[in-house]
């Protein structure tokens, strides 16, 4: 699988979202190759976006957003789930894409077992970015973990018709609910709604 260069991230957040659908998330765990296909994103767009962690500045807990994209941004949310974003731009701008969903493609029975579902459970298996996450083995010990490495990448995938994919307001948000920065594979039984 070729991995994405990173000059796919530097460019604008909402060109990234979009074009991450159909692209391949790549983590080697334990010994094991875990892969989804990415299906549904949000985007999340710094000091200009009052739901994005970066809307205030720079803190401890989003440093990463800052990070040149490229970078994963791991946080810690309800006190139980982790969620996992790709940072996007260049250094100082402090944008990123939340992934929401992925279509598993290889290692199931791994990523059932980090989740603790049986087989009757596939289709909910990565419909969700805490989902994923926990399926994926993603915890607060990859946050910052470059994408140009070989842990966690991403690959080139398929290219989604502009016409399969959809947009809506993201989700779990309740201060900027007029962006339509949801982006999801219309159909795909893997996007969380």
């Amino acid at each position: 699988m070729k991995k994405v260069p990173r000059s796919f991230y530097l460019r604008p957040t909402i060109q990234v979202a979009r074009e991450l659908l159909g692209k391949f998330l790549v983590r080697r765990l334990r010994g094991k190759l875990l892969i989804g296909k990415i299906v549904e994103v949000e985007a999340y767009r710094g000091v200009l976006d009052p739901a994005s962690h970066a809307y205030r500045g720079k803190t401890k807990r989003n440093e990463v957003m800052f990070w040149e994209g490229g970078h994963l941004y791991v946080y810690f949310t309800y006190g139980m789930h982790f969620c996992a974003n790709v940072v996007t731009r260049n250094e100082g701008i402090g944008e990123a894409v939340l992934l929401r969903a992925v279509e598993p493609v290889k290692g199931i029975g791994t990523m059932q077992r980090n989740r603790r579902k049986s087989r009757l459970e596939t289709k909910k298996l990565t419909s969700g970015p805490a989902k994923f996450c926990q399926a994926f083995g993603i915890t607060q010990k990859e946050n910052g973990t470059d994408l140009m490495g070989n842990t966690i990448f991403i690959a080139n995938g398929e290219k989604i018709a502009r016409s399969q994919i959809g947009s809506s307001t993201r989700i779990g948000i309740n201060v900027a609910m007029e962006k339509k920065w949801r982006f999801f594979v219309k159909g795909n039984v893997w996007v969380s709604r």
